[in-house]
């Protein structure tokens, strides 16, 4: 399997993939190899699509979100 050196990462970025990896039951190296994956398959217009079809149901609702049990109800309620 091939293998890939990351060079002169942030202490910073290094310590929260540190926390990260914590938080997930995972050694550092699964949880950027996890990272990665992900990125690599994410199709960037596949998801701009599902934030626009987001935003367009968002639109529909004449409320300024500062309750949100009953958004929670009506999107289960519509599955």
């Amino acid at each position: 399997m091939p293998q890939l050196l990351i060079r002169n990462l942030d202490e910073e970025v290094v310590a929260q993939l540190k926390q990260r990896a914590k938080a997930n039951h995972r050694s550092l190296q699964a949880e950027v190899q996890r990272i990665l994956e992900n990125a690599a398959r994410t199709d960037a217009d596949a998801f701009w699509q599902a934030a626009s079809e987001v935003r367009e149901r968002l639109a529909r609702y004449d409320t300024d979100f500062s309750d949100s049990a009953s958004l929670i109800r009506e999107e289960r309620d519509a599955r």
